[in-house]
């Protein structure tokens, strides 16, 4: 079997976080909601099959990727043609809606090797998808984004869905600008997902991931090298961020944990531009809104 290259300063052969798939109705109604969180969101850009993003890029690496119907005749297209990202957003959208937190991408080096090894576990989500799209940075200067995606999901499961992306190509533009946030965010600690049947999950996840589960009962852990991806059960997740888990789901993605430079920064940042919040802890958090598909948590790391 073909060993998995994993690029960048990370162990063989666990995966590290990579980007985070938040459906949305608008784009514009996203870019304003992120704005009025403190984040600097990057222009609008344009996938070869009818969607869009507006992406929140972050010191650590990792990105947020807003995610947005832009031509529905294309989009059709390609569903028609075996796009598992679409078919999987159109699920998604069919069954909660507009807004919301669809996918966790982790980085790999070889999507090639993935995909067999999630179609030998029987937890392909389907056919893999390769593409490429342009990037322009706030200066104007544009480059080629290429990606190789592998998908990974539970049986039957429309709510969440993971997948492994190999960059064939990555833009040489300066992200720097888009990086610096005025609320101080730096990265992504932390996602926590939601499930009924954790247990049910911990196979999917750890397959995906290549990272062993730890925990057990209603609260489970998964250490990635740049975060950790947490898997509670309804009554935890109430408990722990004051937010209702919703409608019973297999798994599905409901919290984003950010650090910080300053909380107060935050706080202030938050109560300037109107945004209701709830200090619990340790923790600021935003609950979903339009625009902004999961909780949001902000937390103060050194």
């Amino acid at each position: 079997m073909t060993e998995t290259k994993t690029a960048g300063p990370y162990p063989p052969r666990t995966y590290p976080l990579d980007h985070l798939v938040l459906p949305t109705a608008s784009l514009d109604v996203a870019r304003a909601r992120l704005v009025s969180l403190g984040f600097v969101v990057a222009p609008t850009g344009i996938h070869p099959f009818g969607t869009e993003n507006c992406c929140v890029f972050l010191e650590d690496g990792t990105y947020l990727e807003p995610l947005a119907v832009g031509n529905e005749q294309a989009v059709a297209k390609a569903i028609a043609d075996s796009n598992v990202f679409l078919a999987r957003d159109r699920a998604y959208r069919d069954k909660r809606g507009n807004e919301g937190f669809s996918a966790l991408v982790l980085g790999t080096g070889d999507a090639d090797a993935d995909h067999v090894r999630y179609v030998e576990a029987g937890l392909s989500a389907g056919d893999m998808l390769s593409f490429s799209r342009a990037f322009t940075d706030p200066a104007g200067k544009s480059d080629t984004a290429s990606f190789k995606l592998a998908f990974a999901s539970g049986t039957g499961a429309t709510d969440a869905f993971l997948f492994a992306c190999e960059r064939i190509n990555t833009p040489k533009v300066d992200r720097t600008a888009l990086q610096i946030h005025p609320n101080g965010a730096t990265g992504i600690i932390e996602v926590v997902a939601v499930s009924n049947e954790p247990s049910e999950q911990r196979r999917l996840i750890s397959i995906a991931t290549r990272s062993p589960a730890t925990g057990q009962g209603s609260s489970t852990a998964f250490d990635l090298p740049n975060a950790t991806l947490t898997l509670l059960d309804p009554v935890a997740f109430e408990t722990r961020f004051g937010i209702r888990a919703g409608a019973p789901s297999e798994l599905r993605f409901a919290a984003i944990v950010f650090s910080v430079r300053f909380a107060d920064t935050v706080a202030k940042l938050l109560a300037a531009s109107s945004v209701e919040h709830d200090i619990r802890g340790d923790d600021i958090v935003v609950r979903p809104a339009s625009g902004q598909g999961a909780a949001f948590v902000f937390q103060e790391k050194a």
